[in-house]
């Protein structure tokens, strides 16, 4: 795979990595470190492209496999590109009693994606969650931080205009 993954043919691989090798300058180059590379990698990239995955096995003497391994275990951990806003709906036992199933119905027509996926631009990622911990607002969404609930749907096309 080469850098093209970050949408910039121009950049060339030494450029397109620079920003992860200042990461991993800033720790010892253990095995230890795996987590807190992931994580500031994932910050500094927006997902975990598989040249910079390769490229955190080879300084940690590590094998891919077992970097992958640790990503795809983890669920903060993403290997595609993200929304930049990323929808949260609550599947929970108050909001699917209340109507949660209509609310991510009405997310799903009007990004014209499903569950787990982004948007052709980027501007979205839908995921549907277990609980979102606001049973009292039930129906919930929240987009980012924000928390939107009570909701019906024909809510949703006005709360998405507020994040184009």
């Amino acid at each position: 795979m080469d850098c093209c993954t970050c949408n910039e043919s121009d950049k060339s691989r030494q450029e397109y990595l620079a920003p992860l090798q200042t990461i991993l300058d800033g720790y010892e180059g253990k095995e230890k470190d795996l987590i807190p590379i992931l994580q500031e990698s994932q910050e500094e990239y927006g997902y975990l492209a598989e040249e910079v995955l390769k490229e955190i096995a080879s300084n940690l003497d590590l094998s891919f496999g077992q970097v992958y391994g640790v990503v795809t275990f983890y669920s903060q951990f993403h290997l595609e590109p993200r929304g930049e806003n990323v929808i949260r709906i609550c599947m929970g036992t108050a909001c699917h009693v209340k109507g949660g199933d209509k609310i991510l119905d009405k997310l799903k027509e009007e990004l014209e994606i499903d569950d787990g996926e982004t948007t052709d631009d980027l501007k979205f990622t839908l995921e549907a969650v277990a609980c979102i911990g606001a049973c009292g607002l039930a129906p919930v969404i929240m987009i980012n931080d924000n928390t939107h609930g009570r909701l019906v749907p024909k809510d949703i096309p006005e709360i998405l205009t507020q994040y184009e």
